[in-house]
C-alpha cells in the first residue's frame, strides 16, 4: 500500500481549503436585491490596471456626459479601493470593461418622480453590458455592478457570471435630515447622499428649518439666519453650500426637496420677521410668547410669497414640501384679533378650519410659481381643498398600523401618498429593529388597484432631536437599508434570514466605503475600522 508523504497529504487536504478560500462570501449579496438576478458559480477576475468603463457606441449618452465620467472615477476608486494605473497601452478587453448604453438623451437635468431607473446589467468573462432607459437608470446599474465585485485572499479581484433585469418598485425612496435641532455641517449632508447612492435611494428630503433653529441663508430675508440660527457665521447653510448639496445629490441621481414648515414648528421664524407669529394672550394682555403663524394678516401672505419664490428658485425639484403638522392651537385661541377674525369669517371655534384656510392660501402661493406641493397628513385630515397633484406624508400610527387606513383614506380621494409611519430610525431600542422596518408592506391597505398605484413610495427619517454628525450615520445605516430594499425591490423579497445574510455582506461594504455603519448583531468584517 502506497503511503503519502506530509507534503502530499498537505496537498490534497489543503486543495478544497483554497478553493473554498477563492469562493466569494455571498454570490447574491447585492443590496437591495434586483427584481431578476441570475448568478453563476462561474467567475473571472478583473485587472485593475486595465478595466475600463466604455460608453457604447450605439449609446444615446457619449464621452460629454459630466454626470456618468464622474460617475466612473467614482465607481473605479469604489471596484479597487484604489488609484487608477495608467492604461493608454491597453485596448479594450470587452471582458475587463463596462459597457454602458443609455437610450434616452439627456444627461444634464435635474431627476424628477417620473424619471426612469430601470437598467439591465449582463456580466460574462466575453463582455459585461450595462444597458438603462436614462443616465438615471445608469448610476444604480453602476452601483449593483460594484457589489457583485469580490476579493480573494490574494488580493485578486474577481467577478461572477450573472445577469440582471432592474427597476425600482416605488418612484420616490427618501431620506429626511433634520437640520434645524441640530446642525448638520455640509460634509456630513454630502457623506450621508453617498450612503444613499449606495443603497438606491434618490430623494434627500431636507427639513432645514424649524422651531429651534433658522439656518437657511435667504437672500431676501437674511434676518432669518441673521437671528434664528445657532450661529450666523458657523451655523449657516448659504448660497454656495445648498447649491453644492443640489449638485452634489443630482450627480448621484438623487432629487432634493426642501421643507420649510409652517404655520407651526416656526419659532425660529419669527425672530427675524416681525409680526410674522401669532402673540399669545393671558386674558387682554399679551404673554410677551408666540405661537403659529399668524394667519389673519395679509402681511404674512405677502411674506410668504416673497419667500417661497425665492426657495422656488433656489431648489430646482417639482416639489415642495410646506409641512403643515402639530399645530398647536393654544396661541390662536387666546388672541382677540384671530378670535373677531374667527367670527368674521364664520369658522365657529374650529382652529383646524383657520389652519386649513391658511394652508389654502399657501397651496395656491406656491402653485404660482409652478411647484407641486407635499404636506403632511394632518393637512388632508383636515380637509383643504388640495390639487390633484398634492403628495399626502403619511407619518402618524406607526402602532397597530393604523397608517395603513390614512393611505386607504388618502388614496380613495384622489390623492397620492407618501409613508414614513414605521420608519422613523432616530427611534432605537434594544435589538435588531431593522427586522421591523423590512417587513413593512406599504399597500397592504384596502383599497382598488387604481388606489395602490397613487402609493408612490416612502421615506426614512431621521429627526434630530438626540441626533447631530456624532452619531448620524451609525444611527442610520445600515437600518436604512432595509427601507431601501422595501421600497426598491419586488413585494416577494421577504425572507428575513436571507435579508440578514445580505445586509450583514453590505454593512461591511458600507465600512470598507467609509460609512460608520453599526453592527447588525454580533460578528466581524475585514478590515471594518480602516479610516475610523
Amino acid at each position: 500500500m502506497e503511503t503519502l508523504s506530509g507534503s502530499r497529504l498537505w496537498q490534497l487536504l489543503c486543495l478544497p481549503l483554497c478553493i473554498l478560500l477563492l469562493l466569494p462570501p455571498l454570490i447574491d449579496a447585492v443590496w437591495p436585491m434586483p427584481q431578476s438576478m441570475v448568478s453563476s458559480p462561474q467567475y473571472w477576475p478583473l485587472s485593475p490596471a486595465s478595466f475600463r468603463f466604455v460608453h457604447g457606441e450605439s449609446s444615446a449618452v457619449g464621452p460629454g456626459c459630466e454626470l456618468l465620467n464622474q460617475a466612473f472615477i467614482r465607481y473605479y476608486r469604489l471596484l479597487f479601493q484604489g488609484t487608477r494605473e495608467d492604461n493608454s497601452q491597453f485596448q479594450v478587453d470587452p471582458g475587463n470593461a463596462l459597457i454602458v448604453s443609455v437610450t434616452t438623451p439627456g444627461c444634464d437635468g435635474f431627476p424628477d418622480l417620473d424619471s426612469k431607473e430601470n437598467y439591465t446589467l449582463s456580466v460574462s468573462k466575453e463582455s459585461c453590458l450595462l444597458t438603462a432607459h436614462t443616465v438615471w437608470g445608469a448610476l444604480r446599474g453602476l452601483e449593483t455592478f460594484s457589489q457583485l465585485l469580490w476579493r480573494a485572499p490574494d488580493g485578486a479581484f474577481y467577478m461572477n457570471k450573472t445577469e440582471i433585469v432592474d427597476f425600482p418598485r416605488f418612484p420616490h425612496r427618501g431620506v429626511l435630515l433634520d437640520t434645524s435641532r441640530h446642525y448638520l455641517p455640509v460634509k456630513t449632508i454630502l457623506h450621508t447622499l453617498e450612503a444613499m447612492a449606495y443603497n438606491k435611494f434618490n430623494v434627500f428630503h431636507w427639513h432645514i428649518v424649524d422651531d429651534p433653529a433658522f439656518p437657511f441663508q435667504s437672500v431676501m430675508f437674511p434676518e432669518l439666519s441673521a437671528k434664528g440660527a445657532y450661529n450666523q457665521e458657523t451655523h449657516v447653510y448659504t448660497t454656495t453650500d445648498v447649491r453644492m448639496v443640489i449638485e452634489y445629490a443630482r450627480m448621484r441621481g438623487i432629487r432634493v426637496i426642501s421643507e420649510f414648515d409652517t404655520p407651526g414648528h416656526t419659532q425660529s421664524w419669527g425672530k427675524g420677521v416681525a409680526g410674522l407669529l401669532t402673540a399669545c394672550y393671558n386674558g387682554a394682555k399679551p404673554t410677551g410668547k408666540y405661537g403659529p403663524v399668524d394667519p389673519t394678516l395679509n402681511s404674512t401672505y405677502h411674506f410668504m410669497a416673497k419667500f417661497f419664490k425665492e426657495i422656488s428658485i433656489v431648489f430646482p425639484d417639482n416639489y415642495m414640501h410646506l409641512g403643515g403638522d402639530e399645530v398647536d392651537f393654544c396661541c390662536w385661541k387666546s388672541n382677540p384679533h384671530v378670535q373677531s377674525f374667527m367670527k368674521e369669517h364664520h369658522l365657529g371655534d374650529d382652529y383646524a378650519k383657520l389652519e386649513s384656510f391658511y394652508i389654502h392660501r399657501l397651496l395656491k402661493i406656491v402653485a404660482r410659481f409652478g411647484k407641486a406641493s407635499i404636506v403632511w397628513q394632518e393637512v388632508f385630515d383636515n380637509k383643504v381643498h388640495m390639487k390633484n397633484d398634492t403628495l399626502v406624508h403619511v407619518w402618524k400610527g406607526a402602532g397597530g398600523k393604523n397608517y395603513l387606513k390614512e393611505l386607504a383614506a388618502v388614496t380613495k380621494a384622489g390623492y397620492r401618498a407618501l409613508l414614513s409611519s414605521p420608519w422613523y430610525l432616530n427611534v432605537i431600542y434594544y435589538g435588531q429593529d431593522w427586522r421591523d422596518e423590512y417587513q413593512v408592506e406599504p399597500l397592504e391597505f384596502e383599497g382598488t388597484p387604481e388606489q395602490k398605484e397613487l402609493f408612490v413610495g416612502g421615506e426614512a427619517c431621521m429627526w434630530g432631536e438626540y441626533v447631530d454628525a456624532t452619531n448620524l450615520a451609525p444611527r442610520l445605516w445600515p437600518r436604512a437599508g432595509a427601507v431601501a430594499e422595501r421600497l426598491w425591490s419586488n413585494a416577494t423579497v421577504q425572507c428575513l434570514d436571507d435579508a440578514y445574510d445580505r445586509l450583514t455582506e453590505f454593512r461591511c461594504l458600507l465600512l470598507r466605503r467609509g460609512v460608520r455603519a453599526e453592527p447588525l448583531y454580533i460578528g466581524t468584517c475585514d478590515n471594518e475600522y480602516r479610516g475610523f
